[in-house]
């Protein structure tokens, strides 16, 4: 079994938070109260807990000419599933953004887009032309 990765952000509303998640992204639930959900994120564990206003304030940076997000967390999929993804939510009316190839014929070529979830948080879905060159150099 390949390691896969938990993270614990806050969120405004779990409701909200896991509507998003199960209803839109199509990911699934797993534990929760009525101030915590489990998300299941293709295997990897998000936890998001209910808490007061809260402020990311990192500045945007510049890659390959486009404005990216600098605080952001995100899976990496197989180009099959990531085409299926972006299609339901740009079906769905929903604000995807920047979508692009980076990186292009370089180590690394992926495909990447960008979507807002409830709490502003950044999820970025990406897709390699060669999964073995993630961490290529």
């Amino acid at each position: 079994m390949g390691a896969s990765f938990h993270i614990s952000l806050p969120c405004l509303s779990v409701k909200a938070t896991k509507s998003f998640y199960v209803d839109t992204i199509g990911a699934s639930s797993g534990r929760k109260t009525q101030n915590w959900v489990d998300i299941n994120l293709f295997g990897n564990q998000i936890t998001f807990i209910k808490a007061e206003k809260f402020n990311f304030t990192s500045p945007n940076y510049v890659f390959e000419g486009k404005v990216l997000p600098s605080f952001h967390f995100g899976v990496i999929v197989d180009l099959k599933d990531w085409e299926q993804i972006y299609s339901s939510l740009t079906e769905q009316k929903l604000d995807v953004v920047t979508q692009a190839t980076f990186l292009q014929d370089k180590a690394g070529e992926h495909r990447s887009f960008f979507i807002k979830d409830p709490n502003d948080y950044m999820l970025e879905f990406k897709s390699f032309k060669n999964p073995g060159s993630i961490f290529e150099k």
